[in-house]
């Protein structure tokens, strides 16, 4: 089996939708903002796991967003050939990266908000 799709919490997707793919890179496989749907995958491979920027507005994964991002705990682990690289492309174009997260003893680096309430990292591809 193969993951087919992963749910990441948002406030908004329509906004969370423009920032994954304006700022963050990443490419629309389905947007339809009346029905609040926006799925997004990676422009390196639009066949791989899609992101499903899931509504959470008064539920339960609006406070477990919440619990994650208050704990530094990242919601989403992405990969990147050159993860430097990739951190300046986002600091660049405006994204807040979590230098106070840099603790490669604990294991958390290259950490980011996402600009939706949630922290993403991003590791090197070790293939």
């Amino acid at each position: 089996m193969k993951v087919s799709l992963v749910s990441v919490p948002v406030t908004d997707p329509i906004k969370a939708h423009k920032i994954y793919t304006s700022l963050l890179g990443f490419e629309t496989k389905e947007f339809d903002p009346e029905a609040q749907l926006a799925i997004v995958v990676s422009p390196d491979d639009s066949n791989s796991t899609a992101i499903l920027l899931e509504p959470c507005q008064g539920s339960f994964y609006e406070e477990f967003k919440t619990a994650a991002f208050d704990s530094n705990l990242p919601i989403l682990v992405l990969k990147a050939e050159n993860p430097s690289a990739e951190i300046e492309r986002l600091k660049s174009a405006g994204v807040t990266i979590r230098s106070d997260l840099d603790k490669p003893e604990w294991g958390l680096t290259n950490m980011f908000e996402d600009g939706c309430g949630n922290l993403l990292m991003i590791e090197a591809v070790t293939e």
